[in-house]
């Protein structure tokens, strides 16, 4: 069980500061009300339910994605999205943990 919920909400053997390291692009994908009360310095708002229409945009960035929400799971839901396109994504879970990580 925890093994299943460490693969929905992006397990800890992910090297976050890594892959921000090597180029990794962090796009968030709450609301832009949510994104502008707090978020990641330099990261994408790319709100969920618009996150379809911007897949030929993230390609083109030829980076692997990290997908941050709230809570973890809409990143969960748009890493899904991404990763059905052929796009490297990570869930990063929580913006705030993530930020906390890449400190």
């Amino acid at each position: 069980m925890f093994e299943f919920i460490k693969k929905i909400f992006g397990g800890s053997s992910v090297n976050y500061k890594e892959l921000v390291n090597k180029g990794a692009v962090i796009v968030d994908v709450r609301s832009k009300a949510e994104y502008n009360a707090g978020h990641i310095s330099g990261s994408k708002n790319i709100p969920l339910d618009t996150i379809r229409t911007k897949i030929t945009e993230l390609k083109k960035l030829n980076n692997p994605i990290i997908t941050v929400c709230r809570s973890g799971a809409r990143s969960g839901m748009a890493k899904g999205i991404l990763k059905s396109s052929g796009i490297e994504a990570y869930n990063g879970g929580p913006w705030i943990s993530l930020k906390n990580k890449l400190a």
